[in-house]
């Protein structure tokens, strides 16, 4: 009973953070060297990101439905410029990073970028950039949070903040372009990865940061819709710092 409580609280974890700019690879990783469960602590926690990965597909099945349609030809290129860049990237970095855990200063300077985003458009300036700069910019910071401790959430909030002020627009886009670099990475597990990964304890964390990740996924869109961008973007930018604060004392 104990081993699978170890693997619920494990998949809870995951369900959880996944969605903040708290990294989720970097708490789940924390944890499950603490309760030694006997595999690499990255590709274990990067092997939950099925479970969420359910979880945004469920949730936004008709987005990727008309993603695929290529209804809307200006987010479908911006889509695919930002996968193709946070998949050349993130491979580099998972290669170099695997075995390291440098991301809290990162994810510090996130939560600091991210309070002075929000400071900045409230007085009402705007970063010009094109949807290409932007992609590129998006891109690029989701390869880097390949690196443990830097939250994929919590970069791409703030890259998508450069340009969008809607706090469910952010969010809603950040979950979309998530799915790509998630299903690759597991992929990547699936066929590469230790087969120690493969156990009935993983099942069970995978069941349960889906079913925690929908919950509050849906908890989280909701918050979204009723709070300003101002509100929005220093909330997120101090729960980076508290994130990195945290994995600094732990």
């Amino acid at each position: 009973m104990i081993y699978y409580l170890q693997y619920i609280i494990l998949g809870t974890l995951q369900g959880i953070f996944e969605w903040l700019p708290i990294s989720s690879e970097g708490v789940v990783s924390l944890v499950s060297n603490i309760f030694k469960i006997g595999v690499n602590a990255v590709d274990f926690s990067l092997f939950l990101h099925l479970g969420t990965l359910l979880a945004v597909g469920i949730y936004f099945w008709h987005d990727f439905i008309d993603l695929l349609l290529v209804k809307d030809k200006k987010f479908f290129k911006f889509f695919v410029l930002v996968t193709i860049i946070s998949l050349a990237v993130g491979l580099l970095v998972y290669k170099f990073a695997r075995e390291l855990n440098i991301g809290n200063g990162l994810l510090t300077l996130m939560g600091l970028a991210l309070i002075a985003t929000a400071f900045f458009q409230k007085q009402g300036r705007k970063f010009n950039l094109s949807d290409n700069q932007l992609a590129v910019i998006v891109g690029l910071l989701q390869g880097f949070s390949a690196i443990p401790g830097l939250s994929r959430s919590g970069s791409t909030i703030f890259g998508l903040s450069l340009k969008e002020n809607d706090p469910e627009k952010v969010l809603k886009t950040s979950f979309i372009i998530s799915a790509p670099v998630v299903f690759a990475s597991s992929a990547y597990l699936l066929l590469f990865g230790d087969k120690v990964l493969f156990s009935s304890g993983t099942l069970v964390s995978v069941l349960f940061s889906f079913l925690v990740g929908l919950a509050s996924l849906k908890i989280l869109l909701a918050w979204a819709k009723k709070i300003n961008f101002f509100w929005f973007a220093l909330i997120f930018g101090i729960l980076c710092l508290a994130g990195g604060a945290l994995e600094l004392l732990l």
